[in-house]
């Protein structure tokens, strides 16, 4: 789901306490996180990854990115959150970001990690 920052702001009021918009949240659906193993020609729902626009525009241009870029590794960092990554400690996030720039480099999108890098593409 891609909202506006006033139902970011909510959600994330509601379900993690912090009463203020983010730029990504993920909700697992029960017992997802780490038992992705699909029923042969069966979907998973793994569950919903809501995506903030406000604040995902503001680091975009802040952080001299492309917006849709920047929405695309929003939405990989949540599925993967949804898969049971973290980044909580420092071995968790260089697991997760490791991904994340696999991932994305396989849909053509940049390292959103390197700092200093600038995608000038149009």
């Amino acid at each position: 789901m891609l909202t506006d920052d006033r139902r970011l702001r909510a959600l994330n009021r509601r379900w993690r306490g912090y009463d203020k918009p983010t730029n990504v949240l993920s909700f697992p659906t029960a017992g997802a996180r780490r038992q992705f193993v699909p029923a042969a020609g069966q979907p998973r729902l793994l569950g919903d990854v809501v995506v903030g626009f406000g604040v995902a525009a503001a680091e975009a241009a802040t952080e001299g990115k492309r917006l849709p870029d920047h929405l695309a590794h929003l939405v990989v960092h949540g599925v993967l959150h949804l898969l049971g990554f973290d980044h909580a400690r420092a071995g968790q996030a260089r697991r997760m970001e490791s991904l994340e720039r696999r991932i994305l480099a396989g849909l053509g999108v940049a390292d959103p990690y390197r700092t200093g890098a600038r995608d000038d593409r149009a």
